[in-house]
């Protein structure tokens, strides 16, 4: 296998889309995005989507691709990437994929599990119950169909909590069951890097990362998707707490510092995450030479 993918993720703010820039201009590499929000088109303040500069310096893939009401889900993500990086591979030895879904590069990387499809019915009927009652009575129901599942899931993310609930429903089994966790075997060697620094200053950088996207105007980003607020794609940090202030049901300045409060516990959960992936060589996103060192060294021990 002669064709590398390397993989950058990381916590929410902690360098990765300018590390990926400069790893990218050292292979002569493009870019695929493993960020299950950047996906989306009209939210780019929110999900930190690189910039037209960035944009313009390297090819990227996967980037304000897909419309707001589409459901891409880390099935057809895992179908449509592969097929991208099989035809990217055929001009590059090397491809850069950068993000913080642990999900989504997981599927990338090793494959999802083929779950049983579900009636439309009970996908809208769940929906529906969602919108009454609210995520935190979905998964108490999750947990009363699934305790194992229940223990492991993201509990405040309402596609993770109904799609197991709609598995457990459809099928009568528990969704932890047939989750075999399998690991399919790719045609290209994979390199993976993470980010790291001291838990002091990644907090640091993304309170003030927060700061720069109110100033670049999330609030008018927010209320242009305000009327599509229960779509799958907004339902993620920033927008949230930004339609609780529309709502009337928070301030202004509370919803700010929520939006800080939030990222940075999603920030832990992604770091804890990939802590658990033994792959993963982690480095401050600043140690350029050092990482490039690390990824030609590997890609030669796995020829």
């Amino acid at each position: 296998m002669g064709k590398t993918l390397i993989v950058i993720a990381g916590a929410t703010g902690s360098g990765k889309t300018d590390l990926s820039i400069k790893i990218a201009l050292h292979y002569a590499a493009p870019i695929i995005s493993t960020d299950s929000r950047q996906f989306y088109r009209g939210i780019p303040i929110g999900t930190a989507q690189p910039d037209n500069e960035q944009l313009q310096t390297v090819e990227h893939h996967f980037i304000a691709s897909h419309d707001l009401k589409q459901d891409f889900n880390c099935g057809a993500y895992e179908q449509q990437a592969l097929q991208r990086l099989e035809e990217l591979f055929r001009q590059h030895d090397y491809v850069v994929a950068v993000g913080g879904s642990g999900l989504y590069i997981k599927a990338l990387c090793e494959g999802m599990d083929d779950l049983p499809e579900v009636e439309p019915t009970l996908r809208e009927r769940l929906a529906a119950e969602l919108k009454q009652q609210g995520v935190d009575a979905m998964a108490e129901r999750l947990r009363e169909l699934d305790p194992a599942y229940y223990e492991v899931v993201d509990r405040k993310n309402p596609a993770r909590v109904l799609r197991a609930l709609e598995v457990c429903i459809g099928t009568g089994k528990p969704y932890s069951t047939l989750r075999t966790g399998e690991r399919r075997r790719r045609p290209f060697n994979i390199v993976k890097i993470a980010t790291d620094m001291e838990r002091a200053r990644l907090y640091e950088r993304i309170d003030k990362r927060v700061d720069i996207m109110i100033e670049q105007g999330l609030e008018q980003e927010a209320r242009a998707v305000y009327h599509l607020r229960d779509l799958n794609s907004l339902q993620t940090v920033g927008y949230r707490e930004m339609f609780d202030y529309f709502d009337g049901t928070i301030t202004r300045e509370e919803a700010i510092e929520l939006i800080k409060r939030n990222s940075r516990r999603y920030a832990k959960r992604q770091l804890t995450w990939f802590r658990r992936d033994e792959e993963f060589a982690w480095f401050n996103p600043s140690e350029i030479e050092k990482i490039i060192e690390y990824i030609d060294a590997k890609v030669c021990e796995l020829k």
